[in-house]
């Protein structure tokens, strides 16, 4: 059947609007600290609730971020406070943001209810636009800022039922046409309808049949797993993680990536259009996001999943890929100053093992762009690496997730950060972030979009700039250390996002126009914006999508590095 549907009675609930005043909390897993030649000799799973941070103590982590908010507002906004959200303002006697309050309204007005409970929000709520098209749904990735905003806010009750909806979905049988998908594929969305003359709600998924290019959401898996962690380490529950269920939702979802084929690499083979970037746009391959996530996945997996037969097959499985991952990441998909030199003077058509250009790479395919972008101080993983191609673009979310996986090395992370500081025009602009750089244009982007009328040069996927990264680029900085970098991209989107009614993304090479069909009060722009907010006051916060640095994964790189000089 190519669309599954579920009656169950209900009707919708009430919904409690205003922020709740808790004090803040998180859980650190001590699983997320492994030392991976030792994982295997350990028992079991158990994690304990204290107050310390995956990075850092705390109190560390707390003065070294004041000492850089107080650098950077001596330096560029003075005479403001610093920490201006609604919980800092106590402490602090400063009011908040006055955009706060309206997006914490907007959010609670996008809640989705199944059965009287709230399941998620949708991607849209804007009355304004004459076409609903999917926007009406609860999509998985779009649902991820929301559920951390919820979770900072201490109420995990809608994470939860989010987290159970979709692992019932995940167990419905998927048909694309007369083809049928692997057991372990998460929704990209569902919608709830509501009959009011039966008091029923009906649950409608789409695992991709009606998706752009009708292509399965690689990505919806992975962020189910992470959120899953997530949920974990801001309360302290192990009971869900532990249930027999989600142990089983997260191997289904581990087996469908760790199945074993022709691939000679350790990194993901997808087609375009299976993650955020949902409409082609030459990212088929091995795409950056989808490889960060799947490292972020596998270590989140790695650190709920039960130490019994089944368990630790898994377990055994996963430290061999993330070893593998990790060092074929860091070694080919990394380029700094150094290595762009390195590949403009490579040797092509160079056999056995002792080749140096292993994916035969013609340095005439190297575009003019990168090297005038490339800093001598500064470094990226780059879009795509395959063989005789690599996709030289910066995409934000994939170094983003990169850092707060620890798939980057503290080097490598203070590299990316590094370009942000030195190409803060190009990737952010006047509004924080462009999900991409550089834009494909003229005759490329006839031939990598297909004419894509939505994908025009700088809009949408195509160098748009979108507010739901800047929560992904505020948790990087806190990572990093560079928290006035969070402070300087969260002003300006404060300048505009609340006057502009919230847009999904931004248009131009700056960003500086509301994007030519974008929605408006979208709801991950909404709580993009409050979770950066909230993990901006309260750096603990980030232990919930933070990731230690595991050391015996670190590959030694025969390779100067730029970032060292």
């Amino acid at each position: 059947m190519d669309c599954v549907k579920v009656l169950l009675d209900g009707g919708k609930g009430g919904v409690e609007s205003g922020l709740k005043n808790v004090s803040s909390h998180c859980s650190i897993s001590e699983m997320d600290d492994y030392d991976l030649s030792k994982l295997l000799e350990r028992p079991r799973l158990n994690i304990e609730r204290q107050r310390s941070f995956d990075e850092r103590s705390l109190s560390e982590l707390s003065v070294g971020l004041s000492r850089g908010l107080d650098h950077y507002e001596s330096a560029y906004s003075p005479g403001r406070s610093v920490l201006d959200t609604p919980a800092s303002s106590a402490r602090n006697s400063f009011e908040p943001h006055p955009m706060v309050a309206d997006a914490w309204e907007a959010l609670r007005r996008s809640l989705v209810h199944f059965r009287g409970q709230p399941v998620g929000t949708i991607a849209a709520y804007d009355h304004a636009s004459e076409e609903v098209l999917n926007y009406d749904q609860v999509f998985v990735r779009d649902f991820v800022p929301s559920a951390l905003a919820f979770l900072m806010n201490g109420e995990p009750d809608i994470v939860k039922n989010f987290l159970l909806k979709t692992l019932q979905l995940q167990g419905w049988e998927k048909r694309i046409d007369r083809f049928k998908l692997g057991e372990g594929a998460m929704p990209a969305s569902f919608k709830v309808l509501h009959d009011p003359v039966r008091k029923t709600d009906t649950i409608v998924a789409d695992f991709g049949e009606s998706a752009i290019g009708r292509v399965a959401p690689i990505d919806s898996g992975f962020w189910w797993i992470i959120l899953l962690r997530a949920y974990t380490k801001s309360t302290g529950d192990l009971s869900l993680a532990e249930t027999s269920e989600c142990q089983k939702g997260m191997r289904l979802i581990l087996a469908l990536c760790l199945s074993e084929g022709f691939d000679t690499f350790p990194t993901l083979l997808c087609a375009d259009g299976c993650s955020m970037i949902d409409r082609r746009m030459g990212i088929y391959g091995y795409p950056i996001e989808i490889q960060s996530l799947f490292f972020m996945a596998l270590r989140a997996a790695l650190a709920m999943l039960k130490h019994d037969a089944e368990g630790k097959e898994f377990i055994e499985r996963i430290v061999k890929r993330l070893h593998a991952l990790s060092y074929h990441m860091r070694s080919y998909f990394w380029l700094d100053f150094q290595q762009l030199n390195d590949i403009y003077r490579y040797k092509t058509e160079e056999y056995s093992h002792t080749a140096v250009n292993k994916f035969n790479v013609i340095p005439d395919s190297i575009p003019d762009w990168v090297f005038d972008f490339m800093p001598t101080r500064g470094g990226y993983f780059i879009g795509n690496v395959s063989p005789a191609r690599m996709d030289f673009r910066w995409f934000a979310l994939g170094n983003c997730v990169a850092i707060l996986s620890s798939l980057a090395t503290p080097e490598q992370a203070s590299a990316i950060m590094d370009l942000f500081e030195e190409r803060w025009e190009e990737l952010v602009g006047e509004m924080p972030l462009k999900i991409c750089y550089p834009a494909i244009e003229s005759h490329e982007w006839r031939i990598v979009t297909g004419c894509d009328p939505k994908n025009t040069r700088w809009s949408y996927h195509n160098g748009g700039s979108w507010p739901v990264l800047l929560w992904l680029l505020t948790a990087a900085c806190i990572k990093t250390g560079r928290p006035q970098i969070a402070r300087r991209a969260i002003d300006l989107a404060e300048s505009r996002l609340l006057k502009d009614s919230w847009p999904e993304y931004y248009d131009g090479k700056l960003g500086r126009y509301i994007g030519k069909q974008a929605r408006k009060y979208q709801t991950w722009s909404i709580a993009g914006y409050l979770v950066a907010k909230m993990m901006l006051e309260d750096p603990s916060h980030l232990g919930m999508i933070s990731l230690e640095e595991d050391k015996q994964m670190k590959p030694v790189l025969k390779r100067s590095s730029s970032w060292t000089c």
